[in-house]
């Protein structure tokens, strides 16, 4: 399965592009926009706050440790890439068991 929202930058490291929505009531993954995943945030996008949130939310949810995510783009944006020091394959396992519909 392909994703669009996924790229491989090497064999042991992918990009995924992320569109954050803050000040949700709970932290999930809930669909796609514009091609890429969609995930709610329950962290204020203050301080750095909302990108810390989902960087910590995305390593256990891939099982791996923080230190192998970090934010490539969209520091103050709702639409972010984050590098993932996993190969691709393992993150799109990942998103195949989030149970969402594929983009189209």
């Amino acid at each position: 399965m392909t994703w669009t929202c996924l790229r491989a930058t090497g064999p042991q490291a992918c990009v995924l592009d992320i569109s954050v929505s803050p000040n949700g009531k709970r932290t999930a993954a809930e669909g796609w926009h514009d091609g890429a995943l969609r995930v709610r945030l329950a962290a204020p996008p203050v301080d750095g706050k909302a990108n810390a949130a989902l960087v910590a939310w995305l390593a256990d949810a891939i099982g791996c440790p923080k230190r192998d995510v970090s934010l490539l783009r969209g520091d103050t944006a709702r639409r972010k890439q984050l590098q993932i020091d996993r190969p691709a394959d393992d993150v799109a396992a990942w998103l195949a068991t989030l149970g969402l519909p594929q983009p189209e």
